[in-house]
Order: structure tokens, then sequence, then C-alpha cells
């Protein structure tokens, strides 16, 4: 399973770390455990999700019994993280906005990259509407996508709220992917070119033709330097290990650097609403 994998590849990046601060090779810890060193190697890999009792073996191995508990609770939160996502899924899109609302609400800085969609705190009602149908259908969940859409909107009001700041990031593809119909499109960049001038954002992208410092694998949102949340197709992430804050920080700030902004960003953005999109096969059968 490989639902969880992306949390499981961090917590075994920790295990891993304890495993070398106690100078213990994987076949060392193997053998003081009693274990097969490819059950070593799967759980530092994030391949095999480690029990609470391999846990505390594997801590107690390592000579560090005071990280126990932080590492149980890491385990444990993980699985009511994704038990939790997967509850907010089943009822509909409005509750999965309105979870996200609380988080938006206690930060004060933002700061999101995006490889394929329009941050949500930047779509149009149309464009969210395309997006959160997305999401019913893929899942099978509650069509609720009216409410849903309403509370993407209103989530959208943090970005008046005094002393908060966003700085968002998306790819050039972004713009070009066919994850909306034409019209839809050109209203959403219309409203990316309003909200590059609000005072309280800062939005960036990513031009086709660079030399990428690092790849984009997925997007990611930076809640002050507290959270990481990631989301893939079967679970939500939410990091919190200091050493998860500080590289998804990183690979933002490269992000960043190779970004185009203001006055050139909205040139990347006129370019993209003047370049006719390709007929996507639904319609072409149509």
């Amino acid at each position: 399973m490989t639902r969880i994998h992306e949390a499981r590849e961090a917590l075994g990046r920790r295990l891993r770390d304890l495993r070398r601060e106690a100078s213990l090779n994987g076949k060392g810890l193997a053998e003081a455990l009693g274990w097969p060193a490819s059950k070593v190697s799967k759980i530092e890999l994030g391949r095999q999700s480690p029990s609470e009792a391999d846990i505390a073996a594997w801590a107690d191995a390592c000579g560090t019994p005071d990280a126990i508990p932080a590492l149980v609770a890491t385990v444990r939160n993980l699985e009511t993280q994704y038990a939790d996502w997967r509850r907010q899924l089943r009822n509909g899109t409005r509750l999965r906005q309105q979870a996200l609302a609380e988080v938006d609400e206690s930060t004060r800085t933002i700061r999101a990259f995006e490889s394929t969609w329009v941050p949500g705190l930047l779509q149009t009602p149309e464009y969210a509407r395309c997006r959160l149908a997305e999401v019913v259908d893929l899942y099978g969940v509650a069509n609720d996508i009216d409410a849903g859409v309403q509370a993407r909107m209103e989530r959208q009001n943090v970005l008046y709220r005094p002393g908060r700041r966003f700085h968002f990031i998306i790819t050039e593809a972004v713009l070009r992917y066919g994850t909306a119909p034409r019209d839809v499109m050109t209203g959403q960049i219309d409203r990316l070119v309003s909200a590059s001038s609000l005072p309280s954002v800062r939005l960036g992208i990513v031009p086709f033709g660079i030399r990428l410092p690092v790849s984009p694998l997925h997007g990611f949102w930076l809640f002050d330097d507290r959270i990481v949340m990631v989301e893939t197709f079967a679970a939500e992430m939410r990091l919190t290990q200091p050493e998860e804050l500080r590289l998804y920080r990183n690979v933002f700030d490269r992000l960043a650097l190779m970004s185009r902004y203001g006055s050139d960003a909205r040139r990347l953005l006129m370019s993209a609403l003047d370049t006719p999109s390709e007929q996507s096969p639904r319609e072409f059968e149509k």
C-alpha cells in the first residue's frame, strides 16, 4: 500500500538518523533486533510501516528510548490524518473546505506551490466547480458541489485579513493543462492577473524552458513554519518535523528563485490567454 507513502518516508528518515547517530549500520541493527536486514531497509525507505513495538525496539537498540513517545505519536498521527481525510471526503466537498479554512485562519504566512492547478485561494467559482466536480467523480463522494464552491469562495476572505501574507508559485503548465474549459480558464487567468496586484499576495510563475534547480514532484502548502500540507490521490499528509519543514521551505525558495513575478508573470498569463488550447478527447468525441 502506498496511500501514506510520503509520510512513511519521513518517519523512515527519522529512524535512519537515529541508527546513524548510534553508529550502527543496517545489518548491525537488524542483528540486534533479530530482524531480517531487509526489514530495516524497507522501514527506512518508507516501503513498510513499522508497528509501535518496532519503533520502541528500534529506539532502544539505538540508545534513544526518550524518542519513543514522539515516534509513536507520529505513527498514530499519520493514521488519524488519513482517516480524517477520508471522513471529510465521504461527507462531501464542503466539510473539506471548512477544515482547510480553519488552517488558513490560524496562519499568518501561507506559501503554496502548485504544479497542476490554480491554488484554491485564487480560484474563480467556475474553476473551483471544475476541480470539485473532479473530486466528486473520482472518489464517488456526496455531490455537494454548490456548497463546496461556496465554502471555497468563503475561504478566500482570508486574503483580505490584516497582517496576512501569501506567496503563491505555480508552473506555467497550470495555465496550459486542459483542466478546465477555455472560457473558464479565460476568467481564471483574469482572476490571477487581478490577484497578483493585491498587497498581501505575491504570485510567481515557473516558466517553461528553464533549467529547474529541483523537480516539481507535487504541490504543497507551507503554513507559517509549523505545517507542510501535501495531498496525494489517496491521502493528505500534514508534516511537522523540523527537518521536513526545512526541506520543503528549501524547495519552495529554490522554485521562487526561478519564478517570474510582477509584469513578467502577467506577460506569461496573457500569453497563455492568447494561445489556443488543445482540444480534449471528450470535446473531440462530441
